[in-house]
């Protein structure tokens, strides 16, 4: 269904649909070798696959040419072949996405950024780092080791950071340090058709940007829909001098939940806060070996010197035995922290292991923090109102949690129990295009094949006509074609295709080129970039400041 409604809306742009595979023109790869030589051009299908498919269940999708550009330049000529000859672009980082984002759905060309790796500025004073696609969380951080700084952003997989920008990620770490939109100051974006644009303005690292457009922000989280992300000014934050970890268990989650809440209120400057309920923390626990009780859990973690440590954990220890919670005991050796991290990064499989063979589904819920409890509550009632086996983990500190729905594909009655439930959580979720994002994941175990190609056995519940009281299609990603910054009849972005808010990492969706973005109203042709060399935050002009604007406001 979903995959109809995307072919849908392809036609009524006048475009291919969703599912329809582009044809190369001819000398097409010839033209593409031109540009970044032979050796970083391949169509052999072990590379091709490779690039098809992220860490989700969604079937191997390859593109028809793998490119490995290894300067913004070749990024901006590759761009301009494959927009004049509307051939697809599909971005790609590190692969570790979760929503089937990197997939080439149309074919095209997949541009592997992974070579472009180089840390090009640190300035120690401004707190801030100029990173290229290729280079991942855990490489800055270690480049970072004996500064005194870190990039705090985690989301479990070492992930690129401009993937990471791409689709506004977020990590366990958020509560106290933000998610990537905050922690993104400046970007250097390659458009569709080869132009080049600096979101905050070249050179740019000012944290407070007071006029005009904040194009950082419209790309942050844009999915690779928008443009090619070849370099990220980031924020970076002093390395605490003392860190604490602790594991709080509770009667029930609604008493974890308020506990969570009673901290935020009490401005205690926790930098971890995770929830589990009873059926998570018993998965976590068998499956990492680390011990835990089967109750409603919380993973804590705080960050400040020595002496503000005492005072924090004195304040956390009222608080949790104000819930009924108990079991603190303090921890700061760095082994102990990295094997509770690991297991909290590892809930995703813990509750795959729950029911080998089946197919995961993931929910992600983003709520106000004060209807956090409520919300908690009612989704752990509905799961077993439906029957599901359905997990919950998520970052509770700031309002947002995960139910992993756990089922067999092909039983249609266990999949109608999926839509049952799904259907209550949307009533309840505030489940508005910003706030909630459904995506299918597929179980590690889950077949017998390979991997990554494969037939995933959720074909029949999303694309086969549904029969009257048979078992209702489960909601799927769409690949969009290119979205646009600019609201116009028939370019609303389709019900279902959300983006993603946290665990995902790749560097985005399909392209669909098109002969002129300007000529459609979907991007002003007098905003800054390499051909109109327009400043709104450029050097030698006002911050915000038109310079150069276009006909219509000159006259």
């Amino acid at each position: 269904m979903a995959l109809r409604r995307g072919a849908g809306l392809g036609l009524a742009l006048g475009r291919r649909g969703c599912c329809s595979k582009c044809t190369l023109p001819p000398d097409f790869v010839e033209a593409l070798r031109a540009v970044v030589g032979a050796p970083n051009v391949s169509t052999a299908t072990a590379a091709r696959e490779q690039h098809g498919h992220d860490e989700s269940m969604h079937a191997c999708a390859p593109p028809d040419v793998v490119v490995w550009p290894q300067a913004v330049g070749q990024v901006q000529e590759l761009a301009a072949l494959c927009y004049r000859s509307r051939v697809p672009m599909v971005p790609f980082g590190t692969g570790t996405g979760l929503e089937g984002g990197v997939n080439a759905v149309q074919g095209g060309v997949c541009f592997d950024l992974s070579r472009m790796d180089a840390i090009t500025e640190l300035s120690l004073e401004d707190f801030s780092v100029v990173v290229e696609p290729g280079v991942t969380r855990k490489a800055l951080n270690n480049y970072l080791r004996d500064t005194g700084l870190w990039f705090p952003v985690d989301p479990g997989a070492d992930a690129s950071l401009c993937g990471m920008a791409a689709t506004g990620a977020s990590g366990t770490n958020a509560v106290r340090y933000g998610t990537m939109r905050p922690n993104v100051l400046n970007l250097r974006v390659v458009l569709p058709d080869g132009r080049l644009l600096h979101t905050a303005g070249p050179g740019r690292q000012a944290r407070k940007r007071a006029a005009g457009y904040d194009l950082t922000s419209l790309f942050v989280g844009s999915e690779g829909t928008l443009g090619f992300l070849t370099q990220a000014t980031l924020r970076l934050h002093p390395l605490p001098e003392a860190t604490a970890v602790t594991i709080a268990t509770f009667p029930s989650v609604r008493d974890a939940v308020s506990c969570t809440v009673q901290v935020l209120q009490a401005a205690v400057p926790i930098a971890r806060i995770e929830f589990l309920d009873e059926v998570m923390a018993g998965a976590c626990s068998r499956y990492s070996g680390l011990e835990l009780p089967a109750a409603a859990t919380l993973l804590l973690e705080l960050h400040g010197s020595q002496h503000s440590l005492v005072e924090q954990q004195q304040q956390m220890e009222d608080m949790v035995q104000l819930n009924g919670g108990r079991g603190l005991a303090w921890a700061q050796e760095p082994e102990e922290r990295r094997r509770l991290w690991a297991m909290r990064h590892s809930a995703w499989y813990a509750a795959l292991a729950l029911r080998p063979g089946c197919q995961g589904y993931s929910t992600d819920v983003c709520v106000p923090i004060s209807r956090l409890p409520d919300v908690v509550v009612e989704t752990q009632r509905d799961l077993q109102d439906c029957g599901l086996t359905g997990p919950m983990v998520g970052h509770v500190g700031d309002g947002n949690f995960h139910c992993i729905l756990v089922f067999d594909a092909q039983d249609a009655a266990e999949a109608q129990r999926v839509h049952a439930f799904t259907e209550r959580l949307g009533s309840y979720s505030w489940s508005d295009s910003n706030t909630r994002d459904m995506r299918m994941h597929r179980s590690a175990s889950s077949c017998s094949k390979s991997p990554h190609c494969l037939d995933p056995p959720r074909e029949s519940l999303s694309t086969a006509p549904v029969a009257q009281g048979a078992a209702q299609p489960i909601p799927a990603p769409l690949h969009r074609v290119a979205s646009t910054p600019l609201k116009s009849a028939g370019h609303q972005r389709p019900a279902g295709s959300l983006p993603q808010e946290g665990n995902s990492h790749s560097v985005g969706l399909n392209y669909l080129a098109r002969p002129s973005l300007a000529s459609m109203g979907t991007w002003p042709p007098w905003l800054p970039c390499q051909e109109h060399p327009v400043a709104l935050h450029g050097e030698g002009s006002r911050e915000g400041a038109v310079t150069n604007p276009p006909p219509s406001l000159a006259s």
